[in-house]
């Protein structure tokens, strides 16, 4: 990619990233993914292959290499 499909910028990086998915109700993080990152709005952009492998990561049986404890705060206006 050499373009960022949301700002136009060519101002793009490969990057190790992390990110959270909700799977059946349980957030699971996968860290170290490599990505293409928009140095201008932060637009973070996987490929099919790897988005594929996130997806095998996270639906599989496998134990996790760690675990951490996350707060939740209610928003109220």
């Amino acid at each position: 990619m050499n373009k960022c499909h949301i700002c136009g910028s060519n101002e793009i990086k490969e990057e190790l990233v992390k990110e959270t998915f909700e799977i059946d109700g349980k957030l699971v993080m996968v860290e170290g993914i490599p990505a293409q990152v928009c140095q201008r709005c932060g637009e973070v952009i996987f490929s099919s292959e790897i988005a594929e492998n996130i997806r095998l990561i996270v639906h599989s049986n496998s134990q996790p290499t760690k675990s951490i404890q996350v707060d939740v705060f209610a928003f109220s206006a």
